[in-house]
């Protein structure tokens, strides 16, 4: 696994491990919980919330990262994601897509479940060649 503090690691785990109790999933049963790590050192937490028009609910990390924006952080460091188990659990591609745009390609993803860790990825191997906020940045070139 990819070298984060135990205190820190610990305290992302009880964060996605407690709001996965809150999860509103009532048509899958599979409540999810995620716990994103700020820059600056702040955790945000985030259930899964489904609606019966199944497209209209939203991940367990989305609801994380939006937690995090509205408390001000701007950079997401790591992000626990907690399932039932026992299979791993990884972010969905959508939810990949939007931790790209909060964190880098070392942004570290860890998959755990009620027994705790299973098993990490940076952003890099779940979504190699991804694009980003930097393939957006206006310069002289493509102003218009």
């Amino acid at each position: 696994m990819h070298r984060l503090d135990p205190k820190v690691l610990q305290s992302l785990l009880t964060a996605s491990q407690s709001a996965r109790t809150l999860s509103h999933s009532p048509y899958s049963r599979y409540a999810v919980g995620a716990a994103v790590l700020d820059e600056l050192g702040v955790v945000h937490a985030g259930c899964n919330i489904e609606n019966a028009a199944y497209p209209q609910g939203w991940c367990a990390e989305a609801t994380a990262l939006g937690a995090m924006v509205m408390a001000g952080g701007k950079r997401a460091l790591a992000i626990v994601v907690s399932g039932p188990g026992p299979d791993v659990i990884t972010p969905c591609g959508g939810c990949r897509q939007k931790l790209r745009e909060f964190g880098d390609e070392d942004l570290l993803v860890i998959a755990a479940d009620p027994s705790g860790v299973k098993q990490s990825w940076t952003l890099g191997q779940l979504l190699p060649a991804s694009f980003g906020p930097g393939h957006l940045k206006t310069n002289d070139q493509n102003a218009n």
